[in-house]
This record gives C-alpha cells, sequence and structure tokens, in this order.
C-alpha cells in the first residue's frame, strides 16, 4: 500500500493517492474486472483534474463573489431578456468575438448575469477576467507609472472574456478615459468583453467627458454585439422590503 502511494505521489496523481483504498473496495463490491477497476481508476483521477483546472480558473477570474445562472429568477425578466440570456448560456458569443452589454438600473441582476456567464466560461475551459471599470483604470495608471503597461495589454489581450463591471457610476480623467478606450479597442473584434452599465449610450459622454471618444468607444462596443435592456425595479430593493414586511 506504502508502494502505492509513493509511486501515485511521484506520478503525480493526488485523487489515485488519496482515494486508492475507497475505490479498491467499491470496485470489488461491484465486482469489476480488472480493465473496469483500471478504467474507474482512471475516470476518478480524469475527474478530479478537471475539477481542480476549474477551481483554478474560477479563482483567477477574481470575481467578487459567486453567482450562478441556475441561481437567476428568469421570471422576474421581462420575457425577452429572459430569452436572450437562456440563448448566451451556449457561449457562441465568446468563441465569436462578441460582446455583450448589459443596461439598466442598479440592483436588476447586470452584475449576477455577467459572473454566471463568467463561471460557466470557466467551466468550459475558458480564461476569464472580472474587474470593475474604476479599477481596471487604476491598474492601467499603475502600470504606466512603472512602465508595464505593455505587458499589461498582452495579459488582457489573452484572456478569453473580460467582464468589464459598474461603468457609469464613476467619471474618468482623460488620461484615463484614453488608456481605456486603447485597451478595449486591442480586443475589439477579437475577444469578447461583457459589460454592465446603469448608463443608456447616449449617456456615456458623462463618464468619458470627450464626445469625439465616447462615440467611437459606442460604435466599436456595440458593432455586432449583444445589447440587453433590462428594466425593472432593483431585486435587492424587493427582497429588503420582503424582509422589512416579514
Amino acid at each position: 500500500m506504502n508502494n502505492i502511494k509513493a509511486m501515485a505521489h511521484k506520478l503525480r496523481l493526488p485523487c489515485i493517492k488519496n482515494n486508492y483504498l475507497e475505490a479498491i473496495n467499491e470496485s470489488m463490491e461491484r465486482q469489476y474486472s480488472y480493465e473496469q477497476f483500471l478504467e474507474y481508476l482512471l475516470s476518478k483521477e480524469t475527474e478530479s483534474r478537471a475539477n481542480n483546472s476549474i477551481s483554478r480558473r474560477v479563482k483567477a477570474a477574481k470575481f467578487p463573489y459567486l453567482k450562478y445562472l441556475t441561481e437567476l429568477k428568469y421570471d422576474a425578466f421581462p420575457l425577452e431578456v429572459a430569452n436572450h440570456i437562456r440563448e448566451l448560456q451556449n457561449l457562441n458569443f465568446i468563441n465569436q468575438g462578441k460582446n455583450v452589454i448589459f443596461v439598466g438600473n442598479p440592483g436588476v441582476g447586470k452584475t449576477h448575469t455577467a459572473i454566471g456567464l463568467g463561471i460557466k466560461a470557466c467551466m468550459e475551459g475558458k480564461n476569464v477576467l472580472y474587474i470593475t471599470t474604476p479599477n481596471l483604470i487604476t491598474e492601467l495608471k499603475e502600470s504606466m507609472t512603472l512602465n508595464q503597461l505593455t505587458n499589461y495589454k498582452k495579459k488582457f489581450i489573452n484572456y478569453d472574456l473580460v467582464i468589464l463591471d459598474e461603468l457609469g457610476y464613476i467619471t474618468f480623467d482623460k488620461q484615463g478615459s484614453e488608456l481605456l478606450f486603447n485597451l478595449l479597442s486591442m480586443r475589439n473584434e477579437m475577444k469578447s468583453i461583457i459589460i454592465t452599465t446603469n448608463l443608456t449610450f447616449n449617456r456615456w459622454q458623462e463618464v468619458f467627458n470627450d464626445p469625439t471618444l465616447t462615440a467611437a468607444m459606442v460604435d466599436r462596443l456595440t458593432h455586432k454585439s449583444h445589447v440587453i435592456n433590462i428594466k425593472g425595479d432593483s431585486f435587492r430593493l424587493k427582497e429588503t422590503k420582503e424582509w422589512l414586511n416579514s
């Protein structure tokens, strides 16, 4: 038994190392043949590695919390919105390099849906990054100060999916707006971005303070993209009222 454990450790087979006794007992109970036992043992190792790989990608994505598509209350959305979200779950928009833009008031489910799509992408082997727009601007400026902007851009472009949350809550100076525009332009029609915003496109100038840059930004991000306008009251406000009433 010690030899089995040592060799599994040397071959980097942690699932077999930690669970071989259980596998032997279960195989004996089910009267597996040698071939079935070997297949069972290797399938457990493969399944464990796949789950660990998903966990690593989810952790690397830096989601602020975990929200799954199965937790969405589809009946709370307008039918057209619910159907559009269901359509996005096949993740074809990522393979096609298309963007998704969720527009709506705070609390209507934009971030939940975006994170749910991001987690599903992680589960299907995609590399994902979640970041708020203000934090992205801050990181870009810090990278430029440290002369690491080129490396930052290379890393950013390699993500299969970037989730850019909370566009519209904070205005940016000229430098920040230009850095963001250049960065997002690099992914245009090549790699997907999910954007959540509380502002309709005609109000984006309030954030970027430059009509020309704003027009170019909107034009590039919306070209062949999925734009989903989620109307309704805040789910969080509804839940708070229900809690107070109870």
